[in-house]
């Protein structure tokens, strides 16, 4: 793996740390290959939600060797939550000290963010055609949005071209960091991080402690860019370019992201030394909040309480569906309010008949009564999660918008612990364990890991589509 090759680049010695979990990955790959021989092949939805489900679990188990073997941290539980933090693009860590890290941890940290951003088994289905056209319900699965939308009739080919957008995009972003005076290693780390809207950082103080204003703007723009829909690329790339334009999640996004700004900057100019000063930091903090990627460039939780609502709004609106970013995300947002307008509509006028539409396009009541499910899910769970946090009695806060962060899939939270300048080491096992499944579950939106809980998922009959 590249994590190994860069620690041998660098002569560090924790060659077994990166070796041993690729041996494990090895032979339970090879056994489940051997024992696992179904006769029907075929993946229904069910199967789906369960493979792509306990997949991320395992892959997290064992993406947590090279953490605890390698010494980054001090317990196994730790390197969980370091590892599924990565993977799930939250970027809530347990460190302490990061820029004493040896490289190879490091660039691993940043790897999950970039492997698990556009999706662990999206990249098994571009890499191996041959399971692509009977796993349509993994790439649902997996894929973040209400809707898993192909830009081809072959799912492989969906997932090829995905990847391909997403590897120019990285490229991209590694010369342009390059052409601010970053360093090369800084540059890939840091381009992997924000290509998976991650925000793992090699320095203590993320990228403030660059004070590089060049390569500020850079991560803005990329960021930004990595958390619109990647079917907008795709109309642009085959140059449907009054489509991708009028596209009313990609029209919404980026009106949200200058609003807030604007009301950002001005809230906080009176902290800032001038207008371009608070217009840097609202900018940069805005983008990388609402894409869930969580750089930081200074410490938003001293920010007025204004400020910080519309950033803990933005927690939670998330990114576009089909990017790498997290949250709720916009389309499902926009769902949700055309569905209130239209049930206000029939309230008024009880014989109108109303189908709700994006981009022109009808949208099937199975979608709304989904989106409104997935909004109930969410809220449950985020209150359930902060009722066993709580339990280590920190304030209101900090409990609140912790979990908002991990179930957003963001990684900073305001209030005293786990904010910009802090990190999540202070909760408890049980506190982290916790906070691990509520990233994992914002990942996979919630439904995958439910179903998993189902009895019914794990009965021996088949089930229908």
């Amino acid at each position: 793996s590249l994590p190994l090759l860069v620690a041998i680049l660098y002569k560090e010695s924790m060659v077994w740390s990166f070796l041993v979990p690729l041996l494990i990955a090895a032979l339970v790959g090879g056994g489940l290959m051997l024992l696992c021989k179904p006769q029907n092949r075929k993946i229904y939805a069910r199967d789906g939600f369960v493979i792509v489900a306990l997949a991320w679990v395992l892959v997290s188990l064992i993406g947590s060797i090279p953490f605890y073997m390698g010494g980054a941290v001090s317990s196994f539980v730790d390197a969980f939550f370091e590892t599924v933090s990565g993977f799930t693009t939250t970027g809530a860590s347990i460190l302490t000290e990061i820029e004493s890290l040896p490289r190879g941890i490091l660039f691993w940290r940043s790897s999950t963010h970039w492997l698990g951003g556009m999706g662990i088994l999206v990249l098994a289905l571009a890499l191996f055609p041959s399971i692509g056209e009977r796993a349509q319900n993994l790439m649902a699965a997996e894929s973040p949005g209400p809707t898993s939308e192909k830009l081809t009739s072959r799912i492989s080919t969906s997932s090829k071209i995905l990847y391909v957008i997403y590897m120019i995009l990285t490229v991209l972003m590694v010369g342009a960091l390059l052409c601010t005076g970053m360093n090369l290693y800084d540059s890939v780390v840091n381009t992997l991080a924000t290509a998976g809207t991650g925000g793992f950082s090699v320095l203590n103080n993320s990228i403030a402690g660059y004070n590089n204003l060049a390569a500020e703007v850079v991560i803005t723009v990329f960021t930004a860019l990595f958390g619109i829909n990647f079917t907008v690329f795709f109309m642009l790339i085959t140059r449907q370019f009054t489509k991708a334009f009028r596209n009313t999640e990609f029209v919404v996004y980026l009106s949200v992201i200058l609003i807030s700004i604007g009301l950002v900057a001005t809230n906080v100019y009176s902290i800032y030394q001038s207008f371009g000063q608070a217009l840097r930091h609202a900018s940069f903090n805005v983008v990388t909040v609402i894409t869930t990627t969580g750089f930081s460039s200074t410490d938003f939780a001293t920010w007025p309480q204004f400020s910080q609502l519309i950033l803990v709004g933005l927690m939670i609106i998330g990114a576009c569906a089909g990017s790498t970013g997290g949250g709720i995300k916009v389309s499902r947002m926009i769902l949700l309010g055309k569905a209130v307008t239209r049930e206000v509509r029939r309230m008024i006028t009880p014989k109108r008949i109303s189908v709700i539409k994006m981009n022109g396009k009808p949208i099937p009541e199975s979608t709304i009564t989904n989106t409104a499910v997935f909004g109930m899910l969410y809220f449950l769970i985020a209150v359930g999660a902060m009722l066993i946090i709580s339990i280590d009695n920190f304030d209101f806060l900090t409990n609140t918008t912790s979990v908002i962060s991990c179930l957003s899939n963001i990684g900073p939270a305001l209030g005293s612990v786990a904010g910009p300048t802090g990190n999540y080491n202070a909760f408890s096992d049980l506190s982290k364990i916790v906070l691990s499944l509520c990233m994992i579950i914002g990942r996979l939106e919630i439904f995958p890991l439910v179903v998993l809980c189902y009895p019914a998922a794990w009965k021996g009959t088949v089930a229908k589509k």
